[in-house]
């Protein structure tokens, strides 16, 4: 039996990667990864997780989700409240800047996309393998080579985890990475199991699809967020941490 890693991924997406209608207003797909130390998840992310939720809401059963968030939509309409909204947003930010994980993010624009790629390929299967093989470099450099990391992804409904298992699993029977497919293991968790893990995930992945649509534009959630993302030895982010394609 192989050995258990000592870190853990979670992903989750901003857009779809529908290549026929496009949003003109967010005409992206964004596959995020975030790459957690199991102990500092146990010990540290999951237990302010829960305080956070317990100080605000009086029990740990909402979940936490990004859109719903930042259109204080039920059960976040207590945020219409001003003196709750600002302090909760606080406490959110000091989660992220707190926790210890680094992001590994895709972002593609879908029009460059279809052009250069056209309607046979879908963008979440590139987005999915560059993702991969970059959480696994990270992996890799940490001494993880060979030992079981669990990658989970939100469920969507059976016919839909069935598909990207099996994109999953063409990724690990096509890549020339050694000790990949040796490294990577699939799951699927359901929205149910409120994983604090896949919360953060779904909190990432918007706030860096609009950095790139509008670099210019101010992006709180982007200014917490990058000092996250995976970087070179000098720095950048760019091919390292985020995969702007095409």
């Amino acid at each position: 039996m192989p050995a258990s890693s000592d870190y853990i991924v979670y992903v989750d997406e901003s857009g779809d990667h529908n290549l026929v209608n496009l949003d003109p207003q967010y005409p992206v797909f964004v596959l995020a990864f975030c790459i957690f130390p199991i102990a500092s998840y146990v010990d540290e992310v999951v237990p302010q997780a829960l305080r956070l939720k317990f100080d605000f809401f009086g029990h740990d059963i909402v979940v936490l989700h990004e859109r719903e968030i930042r259109k204080s939509a039920p059960p976040f309409d207590i945020l219409l409240d001003a003196s709750v909204r600002k302090p909760f947003l606080e406490r959110l930010d000091r989660l992220i800047t707190t926790s210890r994980f680094g992001i590994v993010a895709c972002v593609i624009d879908k029009a460059r996309f279809r052009n250069r790629r056209g309607l046979d390929i879908s963008p979440y299967e590139v987005a999915l393998e560059f993702g991969l093989e970059r959480v696994f470099l990270q992996l890799q450099q940490r001494g993880q080579r060979g030992r079981k990391t669990h990658v989970v992804f939100e469920s969507r409904g059976r016919t839909e985890d069935a598909d990207l298992e099996r994109q999953f699993a063409r990724v690990m029977e096509t890549t020339t990475m050694v000790g990949m497919p040796e490294t990577l293991e699939f799951r699927c968790a359901s929205k149910l199991t409120n994983s604090t893990g896949l919360q953060v995930a779904d909190m990432v992945a918007r706030p860096i699809g609009l950095h790139v649509l509008r670099p210019e534009q101010s992006n709180h959630a982007w200014d917490v967020l990058q000092q996250k993302i995976v970087r070179s030895r000098q720095g950048r982010i760019e091919g390292y941490g985020l995969k702007i394609y095409p």
